[in-house]
């Protein structure tokens, strides 16, 4: 199969989102003595069942599970990667992860600073279920991406199906910085693919561009880019509009490059996340593409996003940034 311009030749099978998780996780395990996996039920498989088979497979002593305190099982992955393991935590669900957070910004983000680079915890990897579901409600359906995005000393990365999940959840583990990896849970068991069986990785900090365009840039990352690809399609058919597609998948730090050579070549640009507007990352987003590309500009930046209120559970098809609105603003960014 080839994918991103290279030719993988390698065995492929039919995963969806958290079979991928797993088929990266064995990989690992399996070519890295010093790797361990630990969270909260990991051992009989996770909530999610992304661990299952891996502490049989590789024993209690390289996946196993912890004490239901977020806190300790980041500092626990700090002090393991210091050491010189390669250390992957789980946080339950994303929206959990606020307990770890002074162990994330002010350790793990800052630990090779601090020591002038004689220490780190660069091999630190912190998984977490992301994002709406359909049924989360408050605690189970958060998209806290933009609070980390704030802090240099870590990258954070989203990726929106199968192929990508396994190829940059390789590349965090791999990579010499601690990494948050948010995996959308909705589409754990939605999105099946061929993925390849053999570790592969992905370049982190590169945006893809799914599908070229000259009218409107299109900008997400995760599930919405699912929702945006429809959007894309409607414009085309009901509008005679050409989107360009862009999946960011690395928040921090996010390409620029390519997003800012897009909206200079349409003129326009969406972005949408369901997190909360206000402070959210399509902010910084926007932020930059205004400096970078004001007069090439035909129409102010549209930003469609989460509403600035908890999570809503019955509520929740009223909150999420559906196709219903993406297209709307597309249709302003048109006839502006």
């Amino acid at each position: 199969m080839k994918k991103y311009g290279i030719q993988i030749v390698c065995p492929t099978a039919k995963m969806n989102l958290f079979q991928s998780v797993t088929s990266a996780l064995d990989n690992t395990l399996a070519s890295d003595p010093t790797a361990v996996i630990f969270g909260e039920d990991v051992a009989f498989g996770g909530v999610f069942r992304c661990t299952v088979g891996l502490r049989d497979k590789y024993g209690k002593d390289r996946v196993f599970n912890t004490p239901l305190c977020e806190q300790g099982i980041v500092g626990f992955g700090i002090g393991a990667a210091v050491a010189g393991a390669t250390a992957i935590a789980e946080i339950q669900f994303a929206d959990y992860i606020y307990p770890a957070f002074d162990q994330i910004v002010n350790e793990a983000a800052k630990y090779r600073y601090r020591s002038g680079n004689l220490f780190d915890c660069g091999n630190l990897t912190i998984r977490a279920p992301w994002g709406c579901v359909g049924h989360g409600s408050l605690y189970h359906s958060q998209s806290p991406e933009a609070f980390f995005a704030h802090c240099p000393g870590i990258k954070v990365v989203i990726p929106r199906g199968p192929v990508q999940c396994k190829g940059l959840l390789l590349s965090c583990i791999a990579d010499q910085n601690p990494c948050i990896f948010f995996e959308p849970k909705i589409l754990y068991r939605a999105a099946v693919e061929q993925v390849p069986t053999e570790a592969y990785t992905i370049p982190l900090s590169q945006a893809e561009v799914i599908q070229e365009g000259s009218d409107v840039t299109l900008v997400a990352w995760g599930t919405q880019i699912h929702v945006l690809r429809e959007v894309a399609n409607m414009a085309q058919e009901k509008l005679g509009v050409s989107c360009e597609l862009i999946d960011l998948q690395t928040i921090l730090p996010w390409d620029t490059e390519t997003v800012c050579k897009s909206v200079a070549k349409t003129g326009r640009l969406l972005i949408s996340h369901e997190a909360p507007i206000t402070g959210g990352f399509a902010a910084e987003i926007s932020s930059t593409v205004q400096e970078e590309c004001f007069l090439n500009l035909e129409a102010p930046i549209a930003r469609v996003c989460g509403y600035d209120t908890p999570f809503p559970h019955i509520f929740e098809p009223f909150y999420i940034p559906d196709k219903w609105k993406c297209f709307d603003a597309v249709k302003k960014l048109i006839s502006y």
